[in-house]
């Protein structure tokens, strides 16, 4: 049997780590690449700053060069920022949170579609915070918004490749620590439907939630490239329907 190969970012922890490990566990040939390095046995491992642009092509070179094609790639690598108010918020750090949600997702499209190769399917790891616009959550639902934006635009640039940017669900991931224990809920409410959540089936780990996203791979083909897809859609249509208020 010929074995599936995927490309995932972020795989050092979190949500990107228990992509690797469900895939490898299920027999695909996986390559992943993160700033820490990933600890699992069987990974094609690359340590990279995806935002060092200028290094970023040979190092994907390096990693997947020597491939006839990808099934499936996974851009996964995001920084939440901190939650505050957008007027509070200064234009660096700004800036520094599009780099990695958006600009280094822009410059592997990029190498990849010069690459040329056969590239089945692509997945964008977005946000509902894209769509509903939080109190607090200015530079992160800024990036996805433009995440969402990305994807569209690059489905008319690779017309054989299906491409979604998909917003996961809530993951229980270091990322929730922040949100959970250190932000402010009072003054940002949207935290406390995350707090009540974790702890439930509401809000998986990193391993359960990868299940959940692979298990919708070929139901995402059935929407247009380029879509945004919430996973609730899919698994969940009332959960999706409270949350969005449709």
């Amino acid at each position: 049997m010929i074995r599936k190969t995927a490309f995932i970012t972020g795989t050092s922890s979190g949500f990107g780590h228990g992509l690797a490990q469900h895939l490898l566990e299920n027999g695909w040939s996986v390559y992943g690449c993160s700033r820490r390095g990933c600890d699992l046995s069987g990974i094609h491992d690359l340590r990279c700053d995806l935002t060092d642009f200028a290094a970023l092509p040979g190092a994907l070179q390096g990693l997947l060069g020597g491939l006839e094609a990808l099934d499936l790639v996974i851009l996964n690598a995001g920084v939440l920022g901190e939650i505050r108010r957008l007027v509070e918020t200064p234009l660096e750090s700004l800036r520094q949170i599009m780099e990695v949600n958006l600009w280094a997702n822009k410059a592997v499209m990029d190498w990849l579609h010069g690459w040329g190769r056969p590239l089945g399917q692509v997945v964008m790891i977005s946000s509902g915070a894209a769509v509903l616009g939080n109190k607090g959550w200015g530079g992160y639902a800024l990036s996805k918004a433009a995440l969402n934006m990305l994807a569209k635009l690059y489905a008319h640039e690779f017309p054989d490749t299906h491409i979604s940017a998909l917003a996961p669900g809530i993951i229980d991931t270091p990322m929730m620590d922040h949100l959970c224990e250190d932000a402010d809920a009072e003054a940002f409410p949207a935290l406390q439907r995350l707090r009540q959540a974790r702890g439930t089936e509401v809000m998986p780990g990193p391993l359960e939630a990868a299940t959940r996203l692979v298990s919708v791979l070929p139901e995402l083909k059935k929407y247009p490239s380029g879509s945004f897809v919430d996973i609730r859609q899919i698994l969940d249509p009332d959960g999706y329907a409270s949350l969005y208020g449709r």
